[in-house]
């Protein structure tokens, strides 16, 4: 099965994504549905339920406190090459590097980590200096929230997009 770990937005974060995704400049793509938008602490690809168990029980040695998370501001990764466009979560470095840390005997530590979520997949643009003096023109409302723990999620892929399903919920104190 295709498993990732992630950060789940609370519903007041989602509609403040939602707001920051109305403003985005005109593109051929797909916005990140409200159901799906969330934090990729680590991708784990293709893995055997054998690993799942592993995995949850690395994971549930992870000894956290919950903590503030807060948006930062909307980018791409790339100007040649715009596909992705992300909106910043800062403050999550910490856990993501401490998942790192409690995975490292079974899969191969993150060597960038940038704290972002996909908010938009962009197949075409008309004009690709237009679309990144927009994007940069968004404003961001100052939006924080409590990181109250983290998941373990199956991801499907169907025609309409992924579907993501929780295995294993890891709460903080």
């Amino acid at each position: 099965m295709r498993c990732f770990i992630a950060i789940d937005l609370p519903e007041e974060i989602k509609k403040e994504i939602a707001k920051i995704q109305k403003q985005l400049p005109d593109f051929k793509g797909k916005l990140t549905e409200k159901d799906n938008l969330h934090l990729t602490l680590k991708f784990l690809g293709e893995i055997s339920d054998e690993q799942v168990n592993n995995i949850k029980e690395k994971l549930e040695k992870i000894k956290f406190n919950k903590f503030k998370a807060k948006l930062g501001g909307a980018g791409i990764f790339s100007e040649n090459f715009i596909r992705i466009v992300w909106l910043e979560l800062e403050n999550c470095d910490k856990l993501q590097k401490e998942t790192d840390e409690k995975l490292k005997d079974l899969f191969k530590k993150e060597e960038r980590f940038m704290s972002n979520l996909t908010i938009a997949r962009v197949k075409s643009t008309k004009d690709k200096k237009l679309f990144i003096e927009a994007l940069r023109k968004i404003q961001v409302k100052p939006s924080e929230f409590e990181v109250q723990g983290f998941a373990l999620k199956k991801s499907t892929l169907t025609e309409k997009g992924p579907f993501y399903e929780d295995i294993a919920r890891f709460n903080f104190y």
